[in-house]
């Protein structure tokens, strides 16, 4: 059906009014940029200044300065008012085109998440208030450095404004390799902490080991365990595991490290394993009670039948215990020799003269003391390899050790550290496997122990500590910052929904007879879906604190800080020191050389 003529006329009409808009927006402010550079010119070059005549300026120029040069008319009024309206155009188009990626494109989708007001408790002023109330030694301070007021974990993106964790916080990071977790949130820690400091880690040449231990030793005295020699770090210290094993619980967590050490959370439960775990923490017990080194165990497990544990349980009051240890002993010999073989496997690592060397009692090497080093502004360096066993066992149970010698000292404190301790738990799923790690958060920050796992992906962490474990430390962490790198769907469609949705207005047009109509509707959309989490740049990390919306980080690397020369240098001296230490090690030595001739 054809058109009606009402119609066509509209459409006219229309298209009329828009080319009369058109030539407008295009005449009115070329005329008047044209009678601007016209005066301007015609002022520079002393002529009198024309009144206000821009259609004339435009059209006619020579009529309104008569006493000017071609030339001159031809740049004042032509050319220059030209390109300053085609400069013009050009910043209303890019300043229109970042208005629309506002109102569409992913960018928009970012700035939409937590303003500096949504997240007010972690900025400056009242992180530092609340600094004041947590740490009595800073209530009367007239000015608190930022330092001591809480953790940095970044700059709220596209701002100024710097975000903190406070020092009743508990933080679990899950990044990837390479996205910051040790340059922009693990040295920074331990660079800013106002007192010990403990560091976990599977590596040293050019990880937080070199970076800060110079800065680290100005603060206070360095202790280094590095069981399996990945600093080439000499043995300056050595400490006991069983202080804290001469009660029934003590020795069930230190066994309880070796257990997780060894196996996945998914297999802890099976008959072998608690039998395994039970047997080494009635030895430990035994070995504890006795003062023997943690190493005589590994003769007690060769020999099921030496009845010196038994012997030491009975005289030390733990008859029961001691029962439970014979009927295992006096077993099928069969389901016997299992279990013996399963806590052999698990302390396995005793068996290395040199691992067992940093827990055994040395001369002239002073006792690392957990209770001491929390009252103190030490550093303890904890370093395993990756899949370390027992000797990754001993890094958890020394680290577990001052975690709870720091919950003590806090007990005695009246109820929190201050200063705080803050403890790195930098690659825990590999190197410090503390099976109770999730119970933990629950009531580390009340105690100013402030506890930050970094993970490489949420599976890792259900890996360790299963499912319900890794949920549980997911919902007690106050803090938490999820870098780049997230390729777990599930996990990047869980973070998307947390951070909610958005609504978005949509236009559509139709048309009719009638004419064009245009209407408006609003639907939801996700803020940052999870493909958008899963391209997060390096550099940036979300951030999900507690009672608040999701906000989106700018990272501060420590290379990019003030001082960062300094730091630099002094990590590349202690670099250059693990590799002489390494090289020294494997060079054969003039006595090697006579006797291989």
């Amino acid at each position: 059906m054809p058109p009606s003529s009402s119609s066509s006329n509209i459409d006219g009409y229309d298209l009329v009014l828009r080319l009369l808009i058109g030539v407008l927006a295009v005449v009115v402010p070329l005329s008047h940029l044209a009678w601007l550079s016209g005066n301007i010119t015609a002022y520079l070059t002393g002529t009198s200044w024309a009144p206000y005549q821009p259609t004339k300026a435009l059209l006619h120029p020579e009529q309104v300065w008569p006493a000017a040069g071609e030339t001159s008319l031809l740049i004042s009024a032509r050319i220059v008012p030209i390109l300053l309206f085609l400069a013009l155009g050009a910043g209303v188009g890019v300043l229109w085109a970042r208005h629309k990626n506002r109102g569409g494109g992913r960018k928009t989708k970012i700035t939409d998440m937590a303003k500096a007001r949504d997240i007010e408790p972690l900025m400056a002023k009242a992180i530092t208030d609340k600094a004041r109330s947590l740490r009595p030694s800073l209530k009367d301070s007239k000015h608190i450095h930022a330092k001591d007021t809480g953790i940095l974990l970044g700059n709220l993106q596209g701002s100024r404004h710097e975000v903190r964790m406070g020092f009743e916080d508990v933080a679990v990071a899950i990044m990837a390799p390479r996205s910051g977790k040790t340059t922009s949130l693990a040295i920074p820690s331990m660079l800013g902490a106002p007192g010990p400091v403990l560091l976990t880690s599977n590596k040293a040449a050019g990880d937080a080991f070199t970076t800060a231990y110079e800065a680290r030793a100005r603060a206070g005295t360095v202790w280094t365990m590095d069981p399996q020699q990945i600093a080439h770090a000499a043995r300056e210290m050595w400490w006991n595991p069983l202080a804290s094993a001469k009660t029934l619980d003590g020795a069930n967590r230190l066994a309880g490290h070796f257990l997780a050490a060894s196996v996945d959370a998914s297999q802890q439960g099976d008959f072998w394993s608690k039998a395994g775990s039970n047997i080494l923490s009635q030895l430990l017990l035994g070995a504890a009670l006795d003062e023997r080194p943690i190493t005589d165990i590994m003769q007690w497990l060769a020999f099921p039948a030496d009845r010196t544990p038994l012997d030491i349980l009975r005289d030390h009051n733990f008859a029961a215990v001691a029962a439970q240890l014979k009927g295992t002993v006096e077993g099928p010999p069969e389901t016997r020799d299992g279990i013996y073989e399963t806590a052999r496997q698990y302390a396995s690592a005793l068996l290395n003269a040199e691992i067992a060397a940093w827990v055994t009692p040395q001369k002239d090497v002073p006792e690392f003391r957990p209770e001491r080093f929390v009252t103190s502004t030490d550093t303890l360096f904890l370093l395993s390899k990756d899949g370390g066993g027992g000797a990754s066992a001993l890094i958890a149970a020394c680290a577990d050790s001052v975690m709870r010698a720091a919950t003590a000292q806090a007990e005695r404190a009246g109820g929190r550290l201050d200063p705080p301790m803050v403890a790195i738990l930098d690659e825990a799923a590999n190197v410090c496997k503390i099976g109770d790690l999730p119970d933990l958060y629950s009531h580390l920050g009340s105690r100013g122990i402030i506890p930050i796992t970094i993970l490489q992906s949420y599976r890792q962490g259900q890996k360790v500590w299963g499912d319900a474990g890794m949920d549980a430390m997911w919902s007690a962490s106050t803090v938490k910052v999820i870098g780049s790198g997230i390729d777990d769907p599930d996990f990047a469609d869980k973070l998307s929904r947390l951070i909610g949705d958005h609504d978005v207005e949509t236009t559509s047009t139709s048309h009719s007879e009638s004419g064009k109509s245009t209407s408006v509707s609003m639907r939801q959309e996700r803020i940052l879906p999870a493909d958008a989490i899963r391209a997060l740049p390096k550099g940036t990390a979300l951030c999900f604190a507690t009672g608040m919306r999701a906000a989106m980080l700018d990272l501060r690397p420590w290379y990019r800080e003030p001082g960062a020369e300094e730091l630099s240098t002094a990590s590349a001296r202690a670099s250059q020191a693990i590799t002489a230490r390494a090289v020294a090690k494997h060079t054969p030595t003039q006595s090697d050389l006579g006797k291989t001739v």
